[in-house]
């Protein structure tokens, strides 16, 4: 049973959605939590955080400035930290094609800094952060937190005699995130028109609290190398769009670069390495540092069949226009009304 009392956790990016999130969290469940440092590099957004969980109410709160590329702030900000959760990156896809550079220096190159830095400060375990799109990616986004995935996955190999352990948590959409569609739907909603990309997208849903249980589960549960994958629906962009706006038009403006219509998180590449663990799938590295037949009994974990792919066209579980609506007002706006 996980127990973050008494522990250090720092959390990358620690001023967004998903870092928010598990702020609130680990404040409710784990009152006696030691310390939680917010590492990020907006200082307005650590102003604004602040005002929430402010260090007169909550002794553990330490606020840090700094960039994941800045691998000397990293050491200081990591100094008698147990716990990393690594959520920053640069993830907007359009962006990062425009913006190649920057999208390789914080994705890949700050996630090398988050490595070295938690294994020259005995960090006893990071939980990195993936994306859908990191599976076959088709954009540099997708194509840099792959990279991150592979470099996280990989430093359980040169961790030498280090009581560390690397793992990741890939998933689809967050409701109600930053930067995602369902608020800006919301917003877009007054002008009476709701811009389509493609009238057959879908996507994974996942809510906020689903997001940082299942980083917490790996926290708890997480051997070193694993790529833990969600059981979630999928939804269609336009039911989306039906359920926030059923009066609005919806106006098809194609594709946004390196765009996908459907998004995968588990490849048939994959497959040949990927375990049902009953809530979670898990892709189990090619190299570990533990038995895998004793991995496999602990959890009772069940191979997928060869050729096994798990994305948002094909999946088995779906939200319609009903729920969604159900579900912005449960996770996005509790005041929503159609």
């Amino acid at each position: 049973m996980l127990d973050l009392n008494h522990k250090s956790i720092l959390i990358t990016g620690g001023t967004g959605s998903l870092g928010q999130q598990l702020t609130k969290t680990i404040l409710e469940r784990w009152p006696l939590v030691k310390r939680l440092v917010i590492l990020s590099r907006d200082e307005q957004k650590q102003f604004q955080m602040n005002q929430e969980f402010p260090e007169t109410k909550y002794a553990a709160m330490r606020y840090f400035i700094g960039d994941i590329r800045d691998y000397d702030r990293l050491v200081r900000a990591f100094e008698g930290i147990e716990y990393i959760i690594h959520t920053a990156a640069m993830k907007h896809v359009h962006i990062a094609e425009y913006n190649p550079m920057e999208c390789v220096k914080t994705n890949v190159l700050g996630a090398e800094n988050v490595i070295n830095a938690a294994m020259a400060t005995g960090v006893k375990h990071v939980v990195a952060l993936s994306t859908d799109k990191a599976a076959a990616p088709i954009n540099l986004y997708g194509a840099t937190k792959l990279c991150s995935d592979k470099l996280f996955v990989a430093a359980n190999n040169i961790k030498g005699t280090r009581d560390i352990k690397f793992s990741v948590v890939r998933y689809g959409n967050v409701m109600g995130s930053n930067g995602s569609v369902i608020p800006f739907f919301l917003n877009r909603k007054k002008t009476g028109v709701l811009p389509i990309t493609d009238p057959t997208m879908t996507r994974f849903n996942i809510s906020l609290q689903e997001g940082a249980d299942m980083v917490l589960h790996a926290m708890e549960t997480a051997w070193g190398g694993e790529i833990f994958v969600p059981k979630i629906p999928s939804y269609k962009i336009t039911d989306v769009a039906e359920a926030i706006g059923p009066e609005c038009k919806q106006e098809i403006i194609g594709i946004r670069p390196g765009e996908k219509i459907h998004e995968e998180m588990i490849t048939s590449s994959d497959s040949f390495s990927t375990y049902d663990l009953g809530k979670y799938y898990a892709i189990l590295p090619q190299v570990t540092n533990w038995n895998m037949n004793d991995y496999i009994n602990h959890f009772n974990a069940a191979k997928v069949p060869d050729g096994f792919q798990y994305n948002s066209a094909e999946n088995t579980e779906w939200v319609g226009v009903d729920e969604i609506r159900s579900l912005i007002v449960k996770y996005v706006d509790s005041e929503f009304k159609v």
